[in-house]
């Protein structure tokens, strides 16, 4: 039986090798409106003595380099049109484009007419079920190789020719996506819903004191042993129908059974567990619920994404700053972004294993900080989980090694120790954020928001309620959604408890 002894779910501030780092949620989204922003400053969480986990290591000062499979340092010349066109197909997927008021002109002015033309055709497609983000984007990708056929010859870089650079690019920033919406393939994320999906405007930043700190101010509000640690709940028996006892109603119509056998009687339960948790429930045959789910929350559950994403932070050893010609190299490691052969190509280098074959970056967590970041989606982040810490040490000195050996003199990329997150595993999660699957529809989202029972029925009232990531339609997968949600739910309670004559003020 797994029990958590600390707050904070999946938000989750640690230690490794002497610096503060996010296990889970890492950033602020968005600085302009947030509500996580303004508790943070309030609280003076932004600054710090001691250095912490900066926005993947990247800041204004720190050069990004790009390199290809074989130690190939890309010109920008060849990387730059390829980001520049992941973005624009992102904008137009996200609605940026008309959010922002940028007209058919604008990119006929920017030498993207090729560019407006096709989303001009995926745009009569809206309406039908079924597009994913992921033929959305190579769609692009197709029409602008078709726009630019007669470009100057490219020399290429070793086996590395145009196509396949450009390709392997685009393949890179499509891995980051992966990481950003937790859909470990991008042919599953919905491409109607993407629109309706909404972020705060400013910078996007990391916090000085860690997350925990905004959930330690959130829960010192709270009266001593309100929070109840080590407890699961293993049970949850509601009364879809009213239940009476010698002709009373039952008082209160929750009774939640724990892990230790004890239960406890409740006429509101807030229920918080992520998605991947109720996607377990709703497959259990004993099941969490008694009686089940309705089958129409079931299936909301059911059609929802829930992927995995997890990091994986590893401490250089201290060999690695040495060169080739023995002299030693300075201390800052570089933000590198990978530009892998595709997992099936001959030309792969055979000794980087598949599983670090789509991580897109890698950064230190800090301006000189010893400890890299690399972050990990889908398939290749369960597969993590499952390695041992000197398999990961191999294989990641193996395939940052082939990258830097040649062009940057370093004798072989080596790590001491490493730390990995273990979303997926951990059955008090089974994942880490939630995202529009194709199938599904941010009605899915409202369907996961509401309480049980319905209000049609003769039973006792907002028996269960349900917050979280999940289910907030515009801001889900986030901190300030799950945030948001929390609001809601204790205000649906306020307002039941004022239209009974109850808490007036």
């Amino acid at each position: 039986m797994v029990v958590k002894n600390r707050i904070g779910g999946r938000i989750n501030t640690s230690e490794f090798c002497g610096d503060q780092i996010e296990l889970g949620a890492t950033w602020i989204h968005g600085i302009g409106g947030s509500p996580l922003h303004k508790i943070a400053q309030q609280t003076h969480s932004l600054l710090s003595d001691k250095p912490w986990e900066c926005m993947d290591g990247n800041s204004s000062d720190q050069t990004t380099i790009t390199i290809a499979e074989g130690g190939f340092h890309l010109d920008p010349s060849i990387v730059n049109p390829i980001t520049r066109l992941f973005k624009n197909l992102m904008d137009h997927a996200q609605g940026k484009n008309q959010k922002n008021n940028i007209t058919e002109r604008d990119t006929t002015a920017r030498g993207d007419e090729f560019l407006h033309s096709f989303c001009k055709k995926v745009s009569t497609r809206v309406g039908s079920a079924g597009l994913s983000i992921g033929s959305f984007l190579r769609g692009g990708l197709d029409a602008y190789w078709d726009s630019s056929k007669d470009q100057e010859e490219f020399k290429g870089c070793g086996i590395w020719n145009r196509k396949l650079l450009e390709e392997a690019i685009f393949a890179m920033h499509e891995n980051t996506q992966r990481t950003y919406t937790s859909a470990g393939d991008l042919l599953n994320l919905d491409y109607n819903a993407e629109s309706e999906y909404q972020m705060f405007p400013g910078e996007e930043i990391t916090i000085a004191k860690g997350y925990l700190s905004i959930i330690e101010y959130l829960a010192s509000a709270l009266p001593p042993g309100v929070i109840q640690l080590g407890r699961k709940v293993t049970r949850i028996q509601w009364q879809p129908e009213r239940h009476e006892q010698n002709g009373f109603c039952s008082s209160r119509p929750v009774k939640l059974h724990f892990c230790d056998g004890s239960v406890m009687h409740a006429d509101h339960v807030i229920i918080t567990v992520s998605l991947g948790v109720l996607k377990a429930a709703i497959g259990d045959d004993q099941g969490m619920f008694q009686p089940p789910l309705p089958n129409y929350k079931a299936e909301a559950i059911s059609r929802l994404g829930f992927g995995v994403v997890n990091k994986l932070f590893m401490q250089l050893s201290p060999t690695t700053h040495h060169c080739k010609d023995g002299h030693h190299r300075p201390k800052r490691f570089p933000y590198l972004q990978l530009v892998f052969h595709s997992p099936h190509s001959e030309m792969r280098h055979k000794k980087i294993p598949w599983w670090m074959r789509r991580s897109p970056t890698l950064c230190p967590i800090y301006k000189n900080s010893s400890v890299l970041l690399c972050w990990f989606a889908g398939e290749e982040a369960k597969a993590l989980e499952s390695l041992k810490d000197e398999e990961i040490i191999n294989g990641a000195s193996d395939t940052f090694s082939s990258f830097l050996c040649s062009g940057y003199s370093y004798n072989e990329v080596q790590f001491s120790k490493v730390l990995k997150t273990k979303w997926a595993t951990d059955p008090l999660f089974l994942g880490s954020y939630s995202y529009v699957a194709v199938g599904s529809s941010g009605e899915d989202f409202d369907t996961m928001a509401e309480p049980l029972p319905r209000e049609s029925t003769s039973s006792p009232p907002l028996q269960i309620l349900f917050a979280g990531e999940a289910t907030h339609r515009t801001h889900y997968s986030t901190t300030h959604g799950a945030y948001f949600s929390g609001l809601r739910e204790a205000n649906r309670l306020l307002q039941h408890y004022h239209s009974l004559g109850i808490y007036n003020n």
